[in-house]
């Protein structure tokens, strides 16, 4: 106790936004029971209950949810989610305060993942992104290890098996594999050199191979078990499609020119009266869905990804002003209604029990989630604790000009400091950084902006930024 108090004294800011964190996830949990569902809530029960690689989603989300099914109730994976949002807050406090940086810069990095009423909510949706996040950001966290000491072989093997159960659970996750392993080759000249420097050098290496194979095994395995079950290679049989609905947004057959077999999926309406991205995937008037077999049959996905390439090859200015166009809608100050109303929705605390998803009603995802709660799965709302959060989702969010300038301050510092002292002082707060840029861009640059592919990005910019505002050395006081 003694040390309790000794602890909250010290730490006083950062408990408190802690406590009001827990405080409004408890509020949420009766308010929406057992959980919030989303349309691809279903084909994650569907995965779980019946193990198999699914064409469009890895699985990763899916063992989460099978490793509570002996609870039979969605509320305890809304819980374990709760849980996990507040542990990002913690491993952001936690890391902020190990690499220099002051209480109150590290309590205002948490806060914006433990008090923001999306984020909140997003963890009460059955979907992959607060484990996402968790995973990402807790690989991040143990590769940012203070200045000096060197990052353990065993340390290196859990950033792998985390950054392989990320990418398991959204493909977005595999270019970071790169980033960390790049940031454990370069930390020596980053952080300070090894008085040996070949011994240096040859620990860097000895890091960053460990950190990967630890990383590609369990992709490997995850890749022969799909190759099994569809003779495809890959994790996923959906990235032809996806990439081909991201080029619908600017694609012209008549620049384009393509062959016979690839005018098929030409839309004759001009891009600016076309619907949004996402519809040439689900709507049942797609070119792409019209055509035989299923939408995500390897002979479909191959013709959506050459269609996409030949699109990105002749108007390369267009992908990039369409992709910059998607990507400025994450640092809009409002949150306008995209991409339509219906999918909007799902991500504000509803008033009302809200109805099946009208477009795909998944029907034996239904079916396989009574049998997982062993009950009814509707979201029952409650009230007063529901009217508090929708009250409170109107005010304590997280602009997305916030964010964009949030992720321009560790530049910013670092370019003040070579200004002041010709030099860029410690760089740890480039890994959380890039690995922020990443997951803005990609999205918009091979399928679609969403505001929930956003929020995992929050955590890492805010430690980013706490780690470059922090002194050149640790405090000593912990």
């Amino acid at each position: 106790m003694s040390r309790l108090r000794l602890w909250l004294s010290r730490h006083r800011w950062f408990a408190g936004v802690l406590a009001a964190g827990a405080v409004l996830r408890v509020v949420t949990m009766l308010g929406y029971r057992p959980a919030l569902w989303f349309p691809d809530s279903y084909s994650y029960v569907v995965t779980a209950l019946r193990p198999r690689p699914d064409l469009v989603r890895p699985a990763g989300y899916s063992m989460f949810l099978r490793l509570f099914e002996p609870f039979h109730s969605f509320g305890v994976v809304a819980l374990a989610q709760h849980v996990l949002g507040l542990a990002v807050g913690v491993l952001v406090y936690a890391t902020a305060r190990r690499l220099g940086a002051a209480r109150w810069v590290a309590t205002l990095a948490s806060v914006p993942v433990l008090l923001d009423a999306y984020q909140i909510q997003l963890e009460h949706l059955l979907v992959s992104d607060t484990l996402f996040m968790f995973l990402v950001v807790a690989a991040v966290c143990l590769a940012l290890s203070r200045p000096g000491r060197r990052i353990r072989w065993r340390t290196a093997g859990a950033i792998g098996l985390l950054v392989a159960a990320a990418t398991l659970t959204r493909t977005v996750g595999q270019p970071l594999l790169v980033i960390i392993a790049g940031w454990l080759l370069a930390r020596g000249s980053v952080l300070g050199a090894h008085a040996d420097p070949r011994r240096e050098s040859r620990d860097r290496a000895v890091r960053a191979g460990v950190m990967l194979a630890a990383a590609v095994v369990p992709l490997l395995a995850y890749g022969g078990w799909f190759y099994a079950t569809y003779q495809r290679a890959g994790l996923v049989g959906a990235n032809g499609v996806f990439l081909y609905a991201r080029t619908m947004a600017f694609a012209d057959c008549g620049v384009m020119r393509p062959p016979p077999d690839l005018a098929v999926l030409c839309d004759p309406r001009p891009p600016a009266q076309r619907p949004p991205s996402q519809e040439y995937v689900w709507a049942l008037d797609s070119p792409l869905v019209v055509l035989p077999d299923i939408t995500f049959s390897r002979d479909n996905d191959a013709l959506a990804g050459r269609f996409a390439s030949l699109a990105i090859r002749s108007q390369p200015l267009d992908y990039a002003a369409s992709m910059l166009s998607e990507l400025g809608r994450t640092f809009e100050w409002g949150r306008p209604v995209y991409p339509d109303q219906e999918i909007y929705d799902y991500y504000q605390f509803p008033s009302e029990t809200p109805a099946p998803p009208g477009r795909h009603p998944a029907q034996r995802g239904v079916e396989l989630a009574r049998e997982y709660e062993r009950g009814e799965i509707w979201t029952r709302v409650t009230e007063p604790f529901g009217v508090l959060m929708r009250g409170y989702q109107h005010v304590a969010r997280l602009p997305g000009a916030v964010l964009l300038a949030v992720l321009l301050v560790p530049p910013v510092v670092a370019a003040v400091r070579w200004v002041r002292r010709r030099q860029a002082g410690r760089m740890s707060w480039t890994l959380p950084w890039l690995c922020s840029w990443v997951l803005v861009v990609m999205p918009p640059a091979v399928a679609e902006f969403d505001y929930r592919y956003v929020l995992p990005v929050v955590p890492l910019a805010c430690l980013a930024a706490a780690v470059a505002a922090a002194r050149e050395r640790p405090p000593a006081e912990r």
